[in-house]
């Protein structure tokens, strides 16, 4: 069992690195204390060519590996979280349509996906279906050579940047069961019809845009039903959310890792009593259990990607890694605050914007406690085995 990157990963981790350092780090506590859209760095993510991470070579996109798509939200999230939701629901719709789309939609959407020039997210939410997306109520009425969509969704990642979305809709409202009417339609957003109503507040995740959405009798081309059969679109979600956890749970990784630098550096040149608050045993326990439960962390995200890799199905392994990693996440940035006792609590410093990122991380691409119950379900099913 080989714990260490290859070349070429760990080339890629040091550019990103670079990166991060050079050109989010200097401005992330500013601009996302005025949530001032990071365009810069965006221009710098499509210079190295990030936004095709999930793209096919034959697209132009990077079809990296697993461990290095992870290394991205890793990075990213180390210097700021936000800026790597930009990329995350993205490469989630690249992966969508570079898995389920027709050869069509394939060659329309991600050659522009792979640069950026065609930016998009994923529009599954809605303001009454969150974790049962079984229950949403945006229907698609099939006209003719078009599918009429009306209805709304809510927490949408890049949707005033994007020019396409896939859309979950319900191509059949009175199936049974419901996911066999339920569908994805890839929807132009320069479609009369689809509105951006607003951009939602938030106590984090800033940078990148959330937002309401509402279709009002968009007409949309029947040809960009993915896939070009209807009732596929459950299926097709949970499948792209799979190997999406490992985003989510990488990110968590990197925030944990930002919260624990902090507090080791803060804990060195901080003095109490004469001495650097390091030397007191309260403080160094803490950052033991940091550092331990980050490593954790990272190696089971690591663990999933390559088991991600091998196509299996990963339900078990990205379940596992999101749920844990984001709840390290939430701790390391908690300790790191008390670490830095009333300057955590400052917005002068770091961690109290790690503290405001993490709890999403709990929240997004499945709640904790719904992964504990996927988790359990393919451990009784004799899907998962563990040791």
């Amino acid at each position: 069992m080989d714990f260490a990157f290859d070349d070429d990963q760990e080339l890629f981790r040091r550019t990103l690195r670079d990166f991060v350092d050079r050109e989010i780090i200097p401005v992330a506590i500013e601009w996302e204390h005025t949530d001032r859209h990071p365009t810069e760095i965006i221009a710098g993510l499509r210079g190295l060519g990030l936004f095709g991470i999930s793209v096919p070579e034959e697209y132009g996109g990077l079809a990296l590996d697993k461990v290095s798509y992870a290394l991205v939200f890793e990075e990213i999230s180390r210097g700021w979280m936000g800026v790597a939701g930009t990329l995350g629901t993205h490469s989630l719709a690249c992966a969508l349509i570079a898995r389920d789309g027709t050869p069509a939609q394939r060659a329309r959407y991600l050659p522009g996906m792979a640069t950026g020039d065609c930016r998009s997210g994923i529009a599954l939410t809605e303001p009454d279906a969150g974790s049962d997306l079984q229950g949403i109520r945006t229907t698609a009425r099939r006209n003719g050579d078009a599918y009429v969509v009306t209805g709304a969704k809510t927490w949408i990642t890049n949707a005033r940047h994007a020019a396409m979305l896939p859309v979950l809709v319900k191509t059949d409202p009175t199936a049974e069961p419901r996911h066999r009417g339920m569908s994805i339609l890839l929807v132009d957003t320069d479609h009369p019809g689809f509105e951006v109503v607003r951009d939602l507040p938030k106590l984090g995740y800033k940078g990148t845009e959330s937002c309401e959405l509402r279709l009002d009798a968009v007409r949309v081309p029947a040809d960009r039903l993915l896939g070009g059969v209807e009732g596929r679109g459950l299926q097709q979600a949970l499948g792209a959310l799979e190997t999406g956890r490992i985003n989510i749970a990488a990110r968590s990784v990197g925030i944990a890792q930002a919260a624990y630098d902090a507090a080791l550096a803060y804990s060195r040149q901080r003095h109490a009593f004469g001495q650097p608050i390091a030397d007191f045993q309260a403080i160094q326990l803490k950052l033991a259990d940091m550092a331990t439960d980050l490593q954790a962390a990272r190696l089971l995200v690591y663990w999933a990607a390559v088991r991600a890799d091998s196509g299996e199905r990963v339900d078990l392994e990205t379940g596992m890694a999101k749920m844990f990693a984001s709840e390290v996440a939430i701790k390391n940035s908690l300790e790191a605050m008390r670490i830095h006792g009333g300057y955590g609590y400052s917005e002068e410093f770091v961690v109290e914007r790690l503290y405001r990122d993490a709890v999403l991380m709990s929240i997004g691409e499945g709640t904790n406690d719904i992964l504990r119950t996927v988790v359990a379900k393919q451990l009784v099913a004799g899907k998962g085995r563990i040791g």
